[in-house]
């Protein structure tokens, strides 16, 4: 990748340009949910016309990267106390922390509209951990189910599904491996429904195409309509569903 920059009157934009072995001439703009803009371009393509090309787009560019920012300064480091709240399937449910009064173990349990933790220790470290591994068992429940009710809508895939794997990422919800394994990030469950399904549709899209061509994203809106709107609200939520 190669780092770039333009200016959009006083506000200066950098991104990233990834060139990609296709023969699409088409020029693809991302932002990542956390701010980054990366850029897909043909491998051979010169810098002053992708640069153009982010030139073009610098208003809708500002207009996400401002929506990122403001929500990024919302959030605050969590401390794993009482009131806090947290998300789950889009929906935000307050934390409550127990003691623990019995030789039972440690559990976490979505009671009474309430994230409940019931623990003897409350330290933050051992709160955090009873939470991300809530987190993951249900990820790993959800993220499977999805998948077998999205399966039979799409056409290239045979009776046997790809492997679902979980691996916490920083910048990205979803990848696909070269081997065909479906690779999601944990904190996704934290979305609605509708974000779960387009991140799992997208990278389903990507089993049949593997880059971000004009076919892959034929195939996008093929499968999901209205995938643009879906990705914005994720997009919108993304600082607070990755903080933990």
């Amino acid at each position: 990748m190669t780092q770039q920059s333009i200016r959009y009157g006083d506000e200066e934009i950098s991104y990233k340009v990834s060139f990609l072995n296709s023969k699409s001439t088409k020029i693809a703009i991302h932002i990542h949910p956390d701010g980054v803009v990366q850029v897909d371009a043909p491998d051979g393509i010169e810098l002053s016309k992708i640069k153009q090309a982010v030139q073009k787009r610098a208003r809708w560019l500002l207009q996400n990267l401002s929506r990122i920012r403001e929500a990024q300064a919302e959030v605050l480091p969590r401390q794993y106390i009482s009131g806090e709240s947290h998300f789950y399937l889009g929906k935000r449910y307050p934390l409550k922390v127990l003691d623990l009064t019995n030789s039972h173990r440690p559990t976490v349990k979505l009671l009474h509209g309430q994230l409940q933790v019931v623990t003897a220790d409350r330290s933050t470290e051992k709160i955090c951990q009873l939470l991300k591994d809530w987190y993951s068992s249900h990820a790993h429940q959800v993220f499977h189910r999805r998948l077998r009710a999205l399966a039979p809508g799409v056409l290239w895939l045979n009776e046997s599904l790809p492997t679902i794997k979980l691996l916490t990422m920083q910048k990205q919800w979803g990848s696909c491996s070269p081997q065909g394994h479906i690779l999601l990030n944990p904190h996704l469950v934290k979305a609605p429904r509708e974000c779960i399904d387009y991140v799992i549709i997208h990278e389903l899209c990507h089993l049949k195409e593997h880059n971000h061509s004009p076919e892959f994203y034929r195939l996008l809106s093929l499968q999901m309509p209205d995938w643009k709107q879906v990705k914005a609200k994720l997009d919108g939520m993304a600082e607070l569903l990755l903080n933990f």
